[in-house]
């Protein structure tokens, strides 16, 4: 058995068991301070480093680790650039020497003070749910794994919330979620994406039950599109990229014309991530946003959702080039459409992509408006 203090998020216990794999029994946990040190913000990151120096370090002590959930939390732990060391840690008159992870030299760059209450109330419910993930992985995947994998875990853990928080569905039935019962989930793969595979039972509507119905579900993360559009000029910016999806149909053309996209980061907005991609993607900076659509992309097969912008900017001629991050393999040329192309491209079905039709469709009814008021 092990005694371990926890300083930064792995405070929060609903975290902590989720990590542990089971609940923690509050005689075996308490209040501690690790003098000397102090837990500071990471750069570009919401959690915490211990560092030496300041006025202590506050965070909970726990006694009767076992090596199983020692190996459970270096799992856990593994991909966030820590190590273990013992240190000695003031607890209700005492000092008891216990196990710390310390942030690996030169990995992580502390950033001003971090608190904890503050971390619980934006990211306790997110991170947990994303540990839930993350664990279930555990003896399955390696720590380059997680690394690789742990963008789009938040990503799915905060489309999850966003969900339950809200639901743009309308449901004339009156039916709900209490109306499935869900017997079994399992999960196919597990890479960057996740397929799961549910069997599931739900209400009819002639009565009784619709029994044993089996569906695999592509589970990506929610996105926000964006068609930039220049008022003045009256014409739009598309991104050309190559696109599995058509190659894995064997469509000859896998390149495709589409809307700027990307994926909302954990504690993104829609809004900040329209305006993230334009900025990585085409080098457009986005001025007044006009949401036109929520919606899923494919509901029968896929839990992604879509949030759609037209975004008014400034597109001259040489706005045009090459961008997209090298580290997501983005190689992402822009082109520029006058308002009139890109309406012969639509009604040619030239523009092939379900959000680049929609955004042309609602900027055809919206541009009159749009260019009175510019």
């Amino acid at each position: 058995m092990s005694t371990f203090f926890f300083y930064g998020t792995l405070r929060h216990i609903p975290l902590l068991e989720t990590v542990l794999g089971r609940a923690l029994d509050p005689n075996l946990y308490r209040h501690g301070i690790a003098e000397g040190y102090s837990a500071c913000a990471v750069e570009g990151a919401d959690f915490p480093v211990i560092v030496f120096g300041g006025r202590g370090a506050e965070g909970i002590l726990v006694e009767d680790i076992t090596d199983e959930e020692v190996a459970r939390l270096n799992f856990y732990e593994g991909g966030f650039d820590y190590s273990l060391t013992p240190i000695d840690i003031q607890t209700e008159g005492t000092t008891v020497s216990a196990r710390v992870y310390f942030p690996m030299p030169g990995r992580l760059k502390a950033a001003g003070p971090w608190r904890f209450e503050d971390w619980q109330s934006k990211w306790g419910d997110l991170t947990t749910l994303a540990a839930k993930e993350v664990m279930s992985y555990f003896g399955e995947k390696s720590d380059k794994d997680l690394d690789f994998m742990f963008p789009t875990i938040r990503g799915r853990a905060a489309s999850r919330l966003s969900a339950q928080a809200r639901s743009y569905s309308l449901s004339p039935s009156g039916y709900t979620r209490a109306d499935v019962t869900d017997t079994l989930m399992e999960v196919k793969h597990a890479g960057y994406f996740t397929l799961e595979q549910h069997t599931l039972s739900h209400r009819a509507f002639g009565g009784g039950k619709v029994e044993n119905v089996q569906r695999e579900v592509f589970v990506g993360t929610d996105a926000a599109l964006l068609l930039p559009y220049d008022v003045k000029r009256d014409r739009v910016l598309l991104i050309e990229q190559f696109r599995a999806g058509p190659w894995a149909r064997h469509d000859p053309n896998p390149w495709m014309l589409e809307p700027v996209a990307g994926r909302i980061d954990a504690g993104e907005t829609p809004e900040q991530s329209a305006r993230r991609e334009a900025w990585e993607e085409a080098r457009v900076t986005v001025e007044t946003l006009h949401p036109i659509a929520k919606v899923y992309a494919s509901p029968g097969c896929n839990t992604e959702f879509f949030h759609i912008f037209v975004g008014e900017a400034d597109l001259p001629d040489d706005i045009t080039g090459v961008a997209g991050l090298d580290h997501e393999a983005e190689d992402i040329r822009s082109h520029l459409f006058s308002f009139e192309a890109l309406m012969d491209m639509v009604d040619n079905y030239g523009a092939a992509n379900a959000p680049l039709v929609l955004a042309a469709l609602w900027l055809a009814r919206h541009r009159d408006r749009l260019r009175a008021s510019a």
